[in-house]
């Protein structure tokens, strides 16, 4: 099971009718619904109600959708799952799992939900947000897990992973810079995509804009969307841009040239580049690819 390129996954309060309605139209690369921590105790039943219900409408607008589930001390919410388990669903968001065990329990979860819904089985993905120590720890292994498409390493100020962690947060990151580099190592090594974010200061648009420049750059192939002002900037930064595929594009024709001419390598733009290199531009032209 593999996960298409993603930029941008954008959180809705499952509760509300009209945000879940307005975020279709946000640009989000896909949609997180959310059951867990946007949505009041009180409100829980009613909005996987609602969410349910919308599942259907969202997809007749081309809108990716996943579901993120509740949780308690000791299991994750099965009538959850059987409420939004459905074709068409791309897969599900877990918070804060306890280690590995956790997420190969809600692997057999969703399993046993789509065996009850009559959905072929192992259709829907598994997405992890990676919020505890032993989770942490435990990247690489949840990573293979074979229904799981991606890890997220998520580092919100004041959040479950500071918490856990005892971090002190900070605007560069510094703190985090092992954790995510941790998370992109375990995803990379086990085929699967890492995920960044989140920037919970959603009016500090710049400072958003550093902050997905940095996961980016540590390899992160996405990240999470707390609103819809954050979107088109987390998809510009990790969308190759124009001037980048025109370079790597000249960089493969011009070690074409070269190969022509009985050479492995050639000077381009300064820079001595080989097979290696091609291989990196032809990775980021396909992306741009997928993306268009």
């Amino acid at each position: 099971m593999t996960l298409k390129p993603t930029r941008s996954f954008m959180f809705v309060p499952g509760n509300k009718e009209s945000m879940i309605e307005k975020a279709a139209g946000a640009g989000a690369d896909a949609l997180i619904l959310d059951l867990e921590d946007s949505v009041p105790p009180a409100d829980k039943l009613d909005a996987r109600g609602l969410v349910a219900s919308k599942i259907d409408w969202l997809l007749e607008q081309g809108q990716r959708v996943y579901v993120r589930i509740n949780r308690s001390p000791h299991l994750y919410d099965l009538d959850d799952l059987l409420a939004v388990v459905r074709s068409g669903v791309e897969g599900i968001y877990i918070s804060k799992p306890n280690g590995y065990e956790d997420v190969v329990t809600a692997s057999s979860m969703i399993t046993e939900a789509e065996a009850r819904n009559g959905v072929a089985l192992g259709s829907l993905g598994l997405i992890p947000l990676l919020e505890t120590a032993k989770a942490l720890q435990d990247a690489f292994k949840i990573a293979s897990v074979p229904r799981v498409t991606a890890i997220v390493g998520a580092t919100a100020k004041n959040a479950d992973v500071a918490r856990a962690l005892n971090t002190v947060w900070s605007p560069e990151g510094r703190e985090t810079l092992y954790l995510k580099s941790r998370i992109v190592m375990a995803a990379r090594a086990a085929g699967k995509r890492p995920i960044g974010g989140v920037w919970q200061q959603i009016r500090d648009l710049e400072g958003l804009r550093a902050s997905s420049l940095k996961d980016r750059a540590l390899g992160m192939d996405g990240e999470l969307a707390l609103h819809p002002s954050n979107v088109p900037i987390i998809n510009e930064v990790y969308s190759p841009s124009p001037e980048e595929v025109a370079y790597y594009r000249g960089m493969i024709e011009a070690l074409e040239t070269a190969q022509a001419a009985g050479r492995a390598s050639v000077v381009y733009d300064g820079e001595h580049i080989d097979i290696a290199h091609v291989k990196t531009a032809q990775d980021i032209i396909a992306l741009a690819d997928a993306l268009a």
